[in-house]
């Protein structure tokens, strides 16, 4: 029974996993899907990926998408731009997003 909690807890703490936003992902915006505004220029793609699935335990989905925005937009002070937009759906704990450098709202 001990192995059995200790086991629980140890997959619980391991499976809440949590990425910080990074001073320069805090000035990137996430776009709504559809088309980009007029001025924004594509500056490339940002690929990132997280853990979906602890050992047998799948994560929540909602949780997934949430940190691979975090990251894209950590990522995205790389490739020179200021916003990002996804491109499809997470899959496997992976998203790609595009880049772009649009003027300030």
């Amino acid at each position: 029974m001990r192995l059995l909690l200790l086991s629980a807890l140890t997959l619980s703490a391991t499976a809440c996993t949590w990425v910080p936003i990074e001073p320069q992902g805090k000035a990137v915006r996430v776009l709504p899907a559809g088309p980009v505004a007029s001025g924004c220029i594509n500056k490339g793609e940002v690929v990132v990926t997280v853990k979906s699935k602890v050992g047998l335990y799948n994560r929540n989905p909602l949780r997934v998408q949430e940190e691979l925005e975090t990251l894209a937009r950590n990522e995205a002070h790389s490739a020179s731009a200021n916003a990002v937009q996804a491109v499809g759906q997470p899959a496997e704990g992976s998203q790609r997003f595009l880049a772009f450098q649009c003027p300030p709202r």
